[in-house]
């Protein structure tokens, strides 16, 4: 019994450690990249760690040969909403508000337990709880106020608002489903195959998405400052994170994980005040608290 609560106590510890790192990335690195097209910039942060994974974890491949139908479909789901998708999507709507409120961009993200839960249900067999409805419900209206306050949603082709709100909605079902995946890859892959081959997969499928929309042309004008951002994501918030988030989702419940995850809004809202400058509304404030605590109920 000991050992299995070390076990969930390192587990916990390890996601919450990324979930932080992930924060610092969407509010001071990843915004930094604005100047070029979100295709390019996703997937330069994926082809780096990559390529250097190759170099210390080139034998990974060898388990290519173990690897079932099922594997590859697992591996291409959570390449498809994890790493392209999802990460396509929140760092467009990081990129549509420019600078401007990117903690709620990352909270309304954090929707993604909502998702989570009914997938973990359907594919992991995890038990939803009956009051789940009601706490989902609550932190979908929570979500509301955080973007929009008490006002009507002000549609107009110059407020970027709507869409990154919607964005960061998409990201947050396809980071939920990549969880989901992800625990079910962990159930027969260590989370070192996990990692190199979730880069791999993803890489894979953003080198032909830039090839085809042209984004590669983006190359001539990424600066020096551009690709010293690339390697210090790529090798810490990007691949160093994820290595850590799948070193403790090995350990924990897919459920769990979305606890942890929580310290990624939090720490945002945190590193938006220290390096921006922006601060949450009361009404906003007051949302994102009733929508962190509906989440943790959904979990309860």
């Amino acid at each position: 019994m000991q050992i299995g609560k070390n076990q969930l106590i390192v587990g916990t510890i390890a996601i919450s450690i990324s979930a932080i790192l992930w924060g610092f990335d969407g509010v001071v690195l990843t915004p930094r990249l604005n100047n070029l097209d979100v295709g390019w910039v996703v997937f330069v942060l994926h082809i780096i760690p990559f390529l250097l994974m190759n170099v210390f974890l080139f034998k990974q491949y060898r388990n290519l040969n173990t690897f079932i139908k099922q594997d590859y479909i697992l591996f291409l789901l959570v390449a498809i909403f994890g790493g392209a998708i999802g990460t396509i999507s929140i760092v467009k709507a990081l990129f549509l508000v420019n600078f401007h409120q990117l903690s709620v961009v990352v909270l309304l993200q954090k929707l993604q337990p909502i998702f989570a839960i009914i997938l973990a249900a359907i594919l992991l067999k995890e038990k939803i709880k009956k009051h789940f409805a009601i706490w989902a419900s609550l932190a979908i209206i929570a979500s509301y106020f955080l973007t929009f306050g008490y006002s009507l949603p002000n549609i107009k082709m110059e407020d970027n608002t709507i869409q990154a709100a919607l964005y960061a909605l998409l990201a947050a079902f396809s980071f939920g489903s990549s969880t989901v995946f992800s625990k079910k890859i962990l159930h027969n892959h260590n989370f070192i195959t996990a990692t190199f081959f979730r880069y791999g997969f993803t890489s894979l499928i953003l080198l032909v998405y830039v090839l085809i929309s042209g984004s590669f042309a983006q190359f001539e004008i990424t600066t020096p400052t551009n690709w010293i951002y690339f390697v210090i994501i790529g090798l810490t918030t990007g691949s160093g994170a994820i290595f850590i988030y799948y070193y403790g989702l090995r350990r924990v419940k897919a459920i769990v994980a979305t606890i942890s995850e929580l310290l990624f809004p939090v720490s945002a809202i945190l590193f938006d005040y220290l390096f921006n400058g922006s601060m949450l509304s009361p009404v906003q404030l007051i949302s994102a608290v009733i929508m962190v605590f509906a989440i943790i109920k959904l979990n309860s």
